[in-house]
């Protein structure tokens, strides 16, 4: 037994992590997102198991998530811009506001109760599964991006959702970008460098936010982020990240964003079950 586990649970759980470790690198790279859309759904029932009592347990899914991508999203933007794909005017343009979201999203898991960030994941990845499923390039809310009040909206708004819901921002960013005419080589690339200081500063925000909460984590958590949870994801997945970014350039991404949107859909309904008192 450890940590009040089997070992064998233990070494099951911790192959599964390794194993969404690799995916994630390659979503990463693939679509311009850390992988929190897949990182938390897994973490969940790891910390589930682990028995993380439910005031915590999404929060320090979310955070740790947050965490894992950092390295992730560094080397997929360092790979991206490597390329001459990053539009550096618009990740200027969005980076202080998506800090400000962030930051927003962290005093909310600070604060609020552990359900509202499991609406808030079923909402923003309901919408992005959507998109993936049933979106076609020629979809346009404009020809080109709006003014300074409509990116720093925007900013904000990719922020928040990356905080609330344990992603760099890229999902929602590349379906921003892709909506105002962005060739999405250029989206993805972009949103990659955008997540950087999204995925760092709120790395630090949910280690902040979870402190006085910390006699109710699991051994070796900070805050409201799981050191182990890291050491085992975020290697993994920073080393198959490039190879990911190096796809994005080369390849039709049709059938993975389907079995992406739909894997979006069926950890939607895991938490809108989980919403309604059952797990």
């Amino acid at each position: 037994m450890m940590l009040g586990v089997p070992v064998s649970e233990l070494l099951l759980l911790a192959a599964l992590i390794i194993i969404a470790g690799f995916v994630t690198g390659i979503l990463a790279g693939l679509f311009g997102i850390g992988g929190g859309a897949l990182i938390v759904p897994v973490l969940y029932e790891v910390f589930g198991v682990l028995d993380v009592p439910n005031e915590v347990r999404f929060q320090l899914c979310v955070g740790t998530s947050i965490a894992i991508i950092v390295p992730t999203n560094v080397l997929s933007y360092l790979t991206h811009r490597g390329k001459g794909a990053v539009m550096m005017d618009v990740v200027r343009a969005w980076a202080v506001p998506a800090v400000v979201g962030v930051a927003a999203g962290s005093a909310i898991a600070a604060f609020a109760p552990p359900g509202v960030l499991k609406l808030a994941f079923v909402v923003i990845a309901s919408v992005i599964a959507f998109k993936l499923l049933i979106g076609r390039d020629s979809w346009r809310l404009a020809d080109d991006l709006p003014g300074p009040a409509g990116m720093t909206a925007y900013g904000v708004c990719i922020g928040l959702a990356s905080s609330l819901m344990g992603i760099s921002g890229g999902s929602v960013s590349n379906m921003i970008l892709t909506l105002y005419g962005k060739p999405i080589h250029k989206a993805v690339a972009t949103s990659a460098g955008l997540g950087v200081p999204i995925t760092i500063v709120g790395t630090i925000g949910y280690v902040l936010a979870g402190l006085p909460q910390q006699s109710l984590m699991p051994p070796l958590s900070l805050g409201f982020v799981s050191l182990i949870g890291f050491a085992l994801m975020a290697p993994v997945s920073s080393f198959t990240a490039p190879y990911g970014a190096r796809l994005a350039h080369a390849l039709s991404k049709r059938r993975l964003e389907v079995a992406f949107g739909c894997f979006l859909l069926a950890a939607c309904v895991r938490f809108a079950v989980s919403l309604a008192g059952y797990g």
